[in-house]
């Protein structure tokens, strides 16, 4: 057992602070919240390596809180342990600033609007090295360069300046929109991205840093509180903004959860966003900007040494309260619909590849009797067919179709294809030795929920036309991307189309610009985070290109160690557009639907999508005869 070194215990302690350049933009900006600064600058270079800097123009330091602020445990916001239980400020541990310059070339330029002149500190890997008055305006500069200078270890463990440099810009982005009144820049390698004024409302910094297109599509949470659940009024008040229900975008968006203006996470927000935003096919995930605010005695941020994660005294009372703020915003976008059972609901509807309907759900006995007709009813989901057809390939409480049908409106059934469809043969390709699932086969109908049942020299299969048209899609896109004879084929917009995306997303596009064009697409940086797009692989032509940018960004994110190697980069980027894609589709109609399924047999593995899960469901004719005792 011994004492650890001074200055190996500030290594330890820097470690739990300073993640990445991003730690320590998030440390510096919550200090020059905190002093009150109504500006504030962030300069990086090489992705926060170099440098980072933040100036603000708040109430600024005098000498002996400037050294003192290099001490550890050294903090002007709390004073007893009782204070930890009312804590209303970003910072209140005072282990920033000393952790920061213990691992990088530090300083410090500080003055008082009070004061005639101001300080310099130097600090250079933990130990001071000059001190003296200098001019300034009034607030603090920091600025932090070589980052992990003595720790060579940590230092490897950074990433690409690019992946660093969109580290930051999430961190800046979150600051700016839980601080809409104060005004924000950020400047990297010498070029300024963001310059943002102090705005009055979320909504108008929204606007500023995502663009009219995304405010387009988000919905204000109005002030719902705990009292509209049944809970305490002064307790919980939720407002801020949450995407529209819409079947045509991306369902993993990002989510902006602040707590008192803290931004954090909890198990408790995310449980009840999922719960409370009506469910869509895969993982909901909508777009959400969420300011909860409650007394500072009912939360606890002391549980993680970046103030990451924030616990709740009443879970309860959150969870209702952003429930009831998620109920009331979609409701005042929702129109009656029909469920299948014939109860009304509230819900938007988007015209989608399987015509499915989002909306809010419902509290109470309307939520427990739309879950009772959910479970009666197979619901159309693009993540893979239902149980449709498994125990049995047919039946008269299921099948229906949207194709014009001279048989009566009762019928559950389509009638038997006309001679002039009959059977669709596949011819066999000299030389090929691919082998086809099934040598004829024979539309017969499309259920209500949009699968396709055929009939095929073998059996009856069902199949999930998303699914098929995921796998389709990836498949052209890979054969795309990997010819090299030729450019792979393009269609011109008639009217070039710009999308802006969130900072995060445009890096992530931007680095993968060469991929992306390899399969059809013309793409080209078009400003701060906005695009330019010219043309769309020919197939793609419904497809939103704002869509496609979004979903490949955030499927990107996903990726983890992988994302390096090029075979993995094209194959993700192709799973995207082609799950995008499948979501945009419009309804089939039955040429639409016989076209499909003989693009599906010309694919290399046409039984499970690019995300693995099933495209068809089979049921051989002896399994047929066995079930119905005809053997």
């Amino acid at each position: 057992m011994r004492v650890l070194p001074l200055h190996v215990a500030n290594k330890i302690a820097a470690g739990e602070v300073v993640e990445r350049p991003a730690s320590v933009v998030k440390e510096l900006v919550e200090n020059a919240l905190d002093a009150g600064a109504a500006r504030i600058a962030v300069t990086v270079t090489q992705g926060g390596r170099k440098l980072v800097a933040v100036q603000d123009d708040g109430c600024g330091m005098t000498k002996d809180d400037a050294l003192l602020s290099l001490e550890r445990q050294a903090t002007s916001k709390i004073r007893d342990v009782t204070d930890i239980e009312a804590i209303d400020t970003l910072g209140f541990r005072g282990e920033a600033i000393p952790s920061i310059a213990s691992v990088s070339r530090f300083s410090i330029t500080t003055r008082r609007a009070d004061s005639d002149e101001g300080t310099f500190l130097q600090v250079n890997a933990g130990t001071l090295a000059e001190v003296r008055a200098a001019g300034c305006p009034p607030g603090t500069r920091v600025e932090v360069r070589d980052l992990f200078c003595n720790v060579p270890a940590r230092r490897k463990f950074l990433r690409a300046y690019v992946t660093e440099e969109a580290h930051v810009k999430t961190v800046f982005t979150t600051h700016a929109l839980a601080h809409p009144g104060v005004g924000f820049s950020l400047t990297v390698d010498g070029r300024e991205l963001y310059r943002l004024a102090p705005a009055p409302t979320v909504r108008e910094r929204v606007r500023d840093l995502f663009g009219d297109d995304f405010l387009a599509e988000m919905l204000p949470l109005g002030g719902a509180d705990a009292a509209d659940a049944g809970g305490d009024a002064s307790a919980v008040r939720v407002t801020g903004l949450i995407e529209r229900p819409n079947l045509a975008t991306p369902t993993r968006r990002d989510q902006y959860v602040f707590v008192n203006g803290r931004p954090a996470t909890a198990a408790s927000v995310a449980y009840a966003l999922r719960e409370a935003y009506p469910r869509r096919a895969g993982d909901a995930r909508p777009a959400t900007i969420l300011f909860i605010e409650l007394p500072p005695t009912q939360v606890d941020v002391n549980v993680h040494p970046t103030k990451r994660d924030v616990r709740f005294r009443d879970n309860v009372a959150v969870k209702r309260a952003i429930e009831a703020a998620v109920a009331a915003a979609l409701g005042t976008a929702a129109a009656p619909r029909e469920t299948a059972a014939g109860a009304t609901t509230a819900g938007t509807t988007t015209a989608g590849a399987t015509g499915e309907t989002g909306g809010a759900r419902e509290t109470g006995e309307a939520r427990a009797r739309d879950e009772k007709t959910r479970d009666a009813t197979p619901a159309s989901s693009p993540s893979g067919p239902s149980s449709l057809f498994a125990s049995s390939p047919s039946g008269p409480s299921s099948l229906s179709s949207p194709f014009p049908s001279p048989s009566s409106p009762a019928s559950p059934f389509l009638p038997a294809p006309s001679p002039v469809q009959g059977e669709i043969a596949f011819a066999v390709e000299p030389g090929s030795t691919r082998s086809r699932p099934w040598q004829w086969f024979r539309f017969l109908a499309q259920s209500a929920s949009g699968y396709l049942l055929i009939e095929t020299d073998a059996g009856l299969v069902t199949i999930n036309p998303q699914a098929a048209r995921e796998r389709i899609t990836y498949e052209r896109l890979l054969a795309a991307a990997a010819a090299t004879d030729a450019p792979p084929p393009a269609q011109a917009l008639l009217i070039p189309e710009t999308v802006k995306l969130g900072p995060v997303e445009a890096a992530r596009i931007a680095a993968s610009l060469e991929t992306i064009a390899r399969m059809g697409f013309q793409i080209e940086p078009f400003g701060t985070d906005t695009f330019k797009i010219d043309a769309v692989p020919p197939h793609l032509g419904a497809l939103a290109p704002s869509v496609v940018l979004a979903t490949i960004a955030r499927d990107l994110a996903e990726g983890g160690s992988r994302r390096s190697g090029e075979r993995w980069r094209d194959e993700r980027i192709a799973k995207s557009v082609a799950r995008a894609f499948a979501g945009a589709s419009p309804k089939l109609t039955q040429e639409g639907a016989e076209a499909l399924v003989k693009d599906l047999c010309a694919c290399r593995m046409p039984y499970v999508c690019p995300r693995g899960k099933p495209v068809m469901i089979f049921t051989s004719t002896r399994e047929l005869d066995r079930k119905f005792d005809r053997a």
